[in-house]
């Protein structure tokens, strides 16, 4: 009795166990499936943030803030002997 309630479960166990084993395949497949999609949206996104940059560095460069502010805005670059400081010393405060 003892050696078929063994047998009855080795064949019960035995589907049993390659049934999991599909299961943890196709779970592994639809796991790397996400991975590749993930990694290539990284992608895009690392290629859009370097078209940003880029973007950035020429709308902030001098010369064309420079150009913005004379020609659309009017003003004049500022010669260092018109510049006028003014300076306070460090000196007693006024007392009441």
């Amino acid at each position: 009795m003892k050696r078929y309630l063994f047998l009855y479960f080795v064949v019960l166990t035995i589907p049993l166990f390659l049934g999991l084993n599909a299961w943890q395949s196709n779970r592994y497949i639809a796991l790397q499936r996400e991975i590749k999609r993930l990694e290539e949206a990284q992608a895009e996104w690392v290629e859009s943030n370097r078209r940003l940059i880029a973007g950035i560095a020429v709308l902030s460069s001098p010369e064309r803030i420079e150009n913005i502010a004379r020609k659309d805005l009017g003003l004049k670059k500022i010669e260092p002997e018109d510049v006028l400081q003014v300076k306070i010393g460090e000196g007693k405060g006024i007392g009441l």
